[in-house]
């Protein structure tokens, strides 16, 4: 396939639609982890319960994205990638129009849920739709651009919350969504996806991924790997305030502008581990170089001394570039699977691996009292590492593979 031919093929619609789509998704998805210490303070929230109230409502949202996983996967599966893919964009983004509107913190809650259920959505069905329509060749290639153009959705939220104010950013986020279902007319269903659906078999089956152990092992493996990631945004860039004061950094350090530099890394990344991933004819090798390369980071970041700001946002840039592995780990786990249960794994094992947050954090929280805020951080950090990587060891290569097959 000539260079033109593939670049005609990585820009049709729908390649397009769920990066923007990813886009608006990670902008709404970062929101609340920049709006955090503003909007809670306007909610009256004492300058002692900030971490914990935070935490309390960062959960809430990982709690809804765990049952919208699960219910858009299915729907994903049984309906079809579109049905899903523009379905969540309209939850998401009037749930965090309403965000804007609330006046307590219990309010907050429920709406962060509502927004985590919509938002769970976008990346598995988009992921989905662009590794079946894409030829096998240049596969890597479309799901990493969705990723790249996706993530830098934070950056954009660090910019608008610079401008506005936290209320008029998350009506921009539900606006940003709602123009762009707009362009759905001209987004087509994937055919693998269409040839299965006349077919009399069982579609989305949720259950079906439990029925053997040989199955359940090699879903558990697909969400595992990703651990490392949300352990990196959920606790080391999202609460990169306490980490500075912990560091005893003289400046205190902004969330939005530190989740910004981790997703400007973040982009970087899966545009780097698509195309190393492409040039190495391997998914598996190219994942493990970037969990190593999240250990390594970690490390820098828990226990060199870094003493003035800049230092920590270029870390946490470092940080986001290492856990850049995070669309390959997607298509990884959408490869696995045949076609009637993909959407289902594809958009439950990245929501899981969010929901993960509901685990991590009260670890963190736990050792925090015992050990302190970095050594305890650095427990949790290491246990993810280490069951990623044993996690990687019992996934087959999946790089070519064709994805017209069923699973029975």
């Amino acid at each position: 396939m000539t260079e033109p031919s593939k670049l005609r093929q990585l820009l049709k619609v729908p390649v397009i639609v769920a990066a923007l789509g990813y886009f608006v998704d990670i902008y709404d998805l970062l929101l609340f982890s920049i709006v955090r210490i503003p909007s809670l303070k306007f909610l009256g929230v004492p300058e002692s319960e900030l971490l914990e109230q935070g935490v309390r409502l960062i959960n809430m949202q990982m709690a809804g994205m765990l049952i919208g996983g699960i219910l858009w996967g299915i729907l994903g599966d049984k309906r079809g990638r579109l049905s899903v893919l523009f379905g969540s964009i309209l939850l998401y983004s009037l749930a965090n129009i309403a965000n804007g509107l609330v006046v307590t913190v219990n309010q907050y809650a429920i709406l962060r849920f509502i927004a985590g259920v919509g938002l769970a959505g976008e990346l598995g069905a988009g992921i989905t739709l662009v590794s079946e329509i894409l030829p096998k060749e240049i596969r890597g290639y479309g799901t990493s651009l969705v990723a790249s153009v996706g993530v830098l959705g934070a950056v954009l939220a660090y910019f608008v919350v610079d401008l506005f104010d936290w209320q008029i950013a998350y009506f921009i986020g539900g606006g940003l969504g709602l123009l762009l279902l707009l362009m759905r007319v001209s987004v087509f269903e994937s055919g693998i996806f269409k040839e299965v659906k006349e077919k009399q078999v069982s579609r989305g089956n949720f259950l079906q991924l439990f029925t053997s152990g040989k199955q359940f092992s090699k879903y558990l493996s697909c969400i595992l790997i990703g651990l490392p990631i949300w352990f990196v945004i959920g606790i080391l860039v999202t609460f990169s305030p306490e980490f500075g004061a912990a560091m005893g950094v003289p400046e205190p350090i902004i969330a939005g502008k530190a989740i910004m530099f981790a997703y400007i890394g973040l982009s970087i990344g899966d545009f780097s581990s698509g195309l190393l991933s492409q040039l190495l004819r391997s998914r598996r090798k190219v994942v493990l170089t970037f969990i190593l390369l999240t250990s390594l980071s970690i490390i820098v970041y828990l226990f060199v001394p870094l003493q003035h700001s800049g230092i920590v946002y270029g870390v946490c840039m470092a940080l986001g570039f290492s856990i850049g592995y995070w669309a390959l780990f997607v298509t990884i786990a959408a490869e696995q699977f045949g076609t009637n249960l993909r959407a289902t794994v594809a958009t439950t094992v990245p929501n899981f691996v969010r929901g993960s947050v509901n685990i991590i954090t009260p670890m963190f929280l736990a050792l925090r009292v015992q050990f302190g805020v970095l050594n305890g951080a650095a427990i949790v950090g290491g246990i993810t590492v280490i069951i990623a990587l044993l996690a990687l060891s019992q996934l087959k290569e999946t790089f070519g593979k064709d994805l017209n097959f069923l699973e029975e």
